[in-house]
């Protein structure tokens, strides 16, 4: 027996290929133009998987299907009450250590400036060092506080307390905490954690009641001595709020790595937002790059195969979003 999993063409660039290595049953790997209706039509007929960040009511039927896994973990642009309701809908995670790492890089470059004393030296200036300040900042003894501390914020809590930082987090579930976290505090105590942190980092999912969860009100609050960090998703932050908040030293400054315009096609030049964010030296920006890393593709493959696996021998896959419906 053969089973049939889709994958979008232009995701066939390699990224999928370490399926193969981990995979113990047999499957065959179409990719497919999903934006070609007939081709797309025509192979959702039969296809026993699908392996997509997205699924909305507009896709055609999939009468044979077991399983929509999502290489990634939001699942913000799935509809969930159109996908066929004998399936499951599983995500996977591994991006912890690159984001957690990312994070705690760009708070030691917020920190110690060192993209711009390289600059500087460069033009034979010695401007930051011990000859001529200004100095620059420690992490040792600030405070990060993480807006949803769950596998993202769990890593970057680990990390930044072994820079002796403080660690604050708000989570829905305010009993989760660990030995990383100095204090965890429900949501609704969100205005209390920025008003005490030098770094806020939100970490947390994209869903209706999160949608511009931090908003002018909420950036006045972290202040003018904060520092905004979104891994998560763009519309978490209300984007012109955001703008002002920076142009205008509202907070100190932003690191962004999720945006609010993306483009349609890998490298096409496309703007990140419709307002100057480059323009402003007080944003870091980085185009969804953080949980980019070499190791990421190799670790979610291994977790799509066991989900194949799992699918091919009828038994229940791992990290589900949403099981058969009855």
């Amino acid at each position: 027996m053969e089973l049939k999993v889709i994958v979008k063409d232009k995701d066939n660039d390699g990224r999928f290929d370490p399926i193969i290595k981990f995979i113990r049953t047999n499957w065959i790997i179409v990719p497919v133009d999903f934006t070609n209706r007939e081709s797309l039509t025509v192979n959702m007929l039969d296809a026993d998987a699908v392996i997509s960040m997205n699924w909305t009511k507009e896709f055609p039927p999939a009468p044979k299907l077991k399983l929509l896994q999502l290489q990634g973990a939001g699942v913000d642009n799935i509809e969930l009450s159109s996908v066929p309701r004998k399936s499951y809908v599983c995500n996977v995670y591994e991006h912890e250590v690159g984001i957690s790492e990312y994070v705690l890089a760009a708070m030691l470059q917020w920190n110690t400036e060192i993209n711009k004393h390289d600059s500087s030296l460069r033009r034979n200036e010695w401007t930051g060092s011990y000859l001529c300040g200004p100095t620059h900042k420690e992490l040792y003894g600030q405070t990060i506080g993480i807006v949803g501390y769950g596998r993202i914020g769990k890593e970057v809590a680990k990390r930044a307390k072994s820079f002796g930082m403080n660690i604050i987090a708000c989570n829905r579930n305010a009993n989760k905490g660990d030995h990383f976290v100095d204090e965890l505090m429900p949501m609704e105590e969100l205005s209390d954690l920025l008003e005490r942190s030098d770094f806020v980092l939100l970490a947390l999912p994209l869903e209706v009641n999160t949608v511009g969860i931090i908003g002018s009100k909420e950036l006045q609050q972290i202040g003018e001595n904060g520092v905004i960090i979104n891994v998560a998703r763009g519309g978490l932050i209300d984007e012109e709020s955001l703008y002002i908040a920076c142009r205008d030293k509202i907070i100190s400054g932003a690191i962004i790595d999720t945006w609010y315009n993306y483009p349609m096609e890998s490298y096409t030049i496309h703007k990140p937002s419709r307002f100057e964010f480059n323009l402003l030296d007080n944003v870091i920006m980085t185009p969804h790059s953080s949980a980019w890393t070499e190791n990421l593709i190799p670790r979610r493959c291994k977790e799509i195969a066991i989900n194949l696996d799992k699918i091919f021998n009828n038994e229940k896959p791992i990290n589900i979003i949403r099981g058969p419906v009855k």
